[in-house]
């Protein structure tokens, strides 16, 4: 394998992102070939894992896996475009002949793994020669099956339609295509064996359990609540992506009820797990609880929102638990928004976002609340308000947690038309002044400044001025040097 091909995952990952709406079609098509190939050589080789149940459930698989008799080394020497990221655990990843392809393909020899002393990753690996041995290795029933794609000939793109072509041309050594029919995620062999191997398969049985609308099998779910505080010894990061997924593949109500069901929440996010109980005034919050309407809001995030509007609408509320009181009047919360805002900066920095998706988190909690006082603004203050970054997201966490409460959309409705009708130019106009215009007129640098640039800014999107003359003529009436 040449040196120029010692790439990093990261890059490869990135590769995957960049790939074409289309890509689909080229990505079955390689993985054919190289099924071919490997075939062609003497080798065992099956399309595997989610790709399979992905056809089986009639969803476009994101790639294809391809597991095969074939060693690493073997693999590295047959295709010209490989690379050895995963070779000690017996993967290759193949890519085509072509370098704008923007895709490759998973080629893992078939094996069993060994001890798993991190409680991640195996501390090595033993190839094996049969399928059958290698998807005892695997998480779960569902995502231990593999297709023979050369059943009866060379399977075509449009035969993947077919449910009969592909249920005969599967493999299925773990009961996967029964737990599949069933709606069950079971995990492969003794559960507890397989999550002390792996803790985060937790996550992704209950992400799977969601995502496909499936139930956790009993013993599955069992051993999750028995070794739920395992999942510490995951890093931040994967836990931080696999909740992301949940909260954008549009299945997050029921990821969280799962969460919580299994005792993983408690660990993961134990912030989310003291809002149940936590009583809300029902003149305000007829849905109950704040785990209840948060619950609500989560119901409301599409398939594929952002990650930022996605976390930004699980914490909106994360400060209530801490401020919650039971005054004369009602129940009130004064001072979530400013808790909350702690709070959210904290989450984010324990699972490592970056900055800017701290600040954007950080934002939507912040300012969830501003809506209510919008129709009081002034025109400045209004303005300012619609230069938040991604504005868009201010508005769909509003409608959500309004929709998951009252229902009344009165202040969202006006806040959106305002900002609608409003043009660019007038909620962000060039400033008519700047420290250089303040020095010409004779005031002298200072802190001060802000001050009056500020004010003649307000003025300036209130209306009252327009020109730089007159904005030097009101700064001399109200801050004489």
């Amino acid at each position: 394998m040449g040196a120029d091909f010692a790439i990093s995952r990261a890059r490869l990952d990135g590769a995957r992102i960049r790939a074409p709406t289309m890509a689909g079609n080229e990505q079955l098509e390689a993985a054919l070939r190289i099924v071919e190939t490997l075939r062609a050589r003497g080798h065992e080789a099956y399309f595997a894992g989610g790709c399979v149940r992905d056809l089986l459930l009639k969803r476009e698989p994101a790639d294809y896996d391809v597991a095969t008799s074939a060693t690493p080394e073997v693999v590295l020497e047959m295709f010209p475009r490989t690379f050895a990221v995963g070779a000690h655990f017996g993967v290759v990843l193949v890519a085509p002949e072509t370098e704008d392809a923007g895709f490759v393909t998973e080629v893992a020899t078939f094996r069993s793994d060994l001890a798993y002393s991190d409680g991640r990753h195996p501390d090595g690996v033993r190839y094996t020669k049969t399928a059958a041995e290698d998807v005892e290795r695997r998480d779960f029933t569902i995502n231990g099956l593999l297709l023979d794609p050369l059943r009866g000939g060379r399977l075509l793109d449009e035969c993947f339609a077919d449910p009969k072509i592909l249920r005969d041309a599967v493999l299925d050594f773990v009961g996967g295509l029964a737990d599949l029919d069933a709606g069950i995620v079971r995990a492969i062999g003794r559960p507890e064996l397989r999550f002390e191997e792996d803790h985060l398969r937790m996550l992704r049985g209950v992400r799977f359990a969601a995502r496909f609308g499936f139930e956790l099998e009993a013993e599955t779910e069992r051993a999750m609540r028995q070794l739920a505080a395992r999942i510490h010894v995951v890093s931040r990061e994967r836990v931080r992506d696999e909740l992301t997924k949940m909260l954008t593949e549009g299945h997050a109500r029921r990821a969280f009820e799962l969460l919580d069901a299994t005792g993983l929440l408690a660990e993961v996010l134990p912030e989310m797990a003291r809002m149940k109980g936590v009583e809300q005034p029902p003149q305000f919050h007829p849905e109950g609880d704040v785990w209840t309407h948060t619950l609500m809001l989560l119901e409301q995030l599409p398939a594929g929102c952002s990650m930022t509007l996605a976390w930004g609408a699980l914490l909106h509320d994360v400060g209530k638990p801490a401020t919650f009181r039971r005054a004369p009047d009602r129940i009130r919360f004064d001072g979530h928004v400013e808790i909350g805002v702690a709070m959210g900066a904290e989450i984010c920095r324990r699972f490592r976002f970056s900055n800017e998706e701290t600040r954007q988190v950080v934002a939507l909690i912040e300012n969830h609340m501003r809506f209510m006082d919008a129709p009081r603004m002034k025109t400045s203050t209004l303005k300012r308000f619609f230069r938040l970054e991604r504005f868009d997201e201010h508005l769909a966490l509003h409608r959500m947690d309004c929709l998951a409460a009252s229902g009344n959309l009165e202040h969202w409705d006006f806040v959106r038309e305002r900002f609608s009708s409003m043009p660019e130019e007038s909620v962000r106009p060039k400033p008519l002044l700047t420290g250089r215009e303040l020095i010409a007129a004779g005031y002298a640098p200072g802190a001060e400044f802000k001050e009056m640039l500020r004010a003649a800014e307000d003025a300036q999107l209130e209306g009252a001025i327009a020109t730089t003359e007159e904005a030097l003529r009101w700064v001399r009436e109200r801050f004489p040097s």
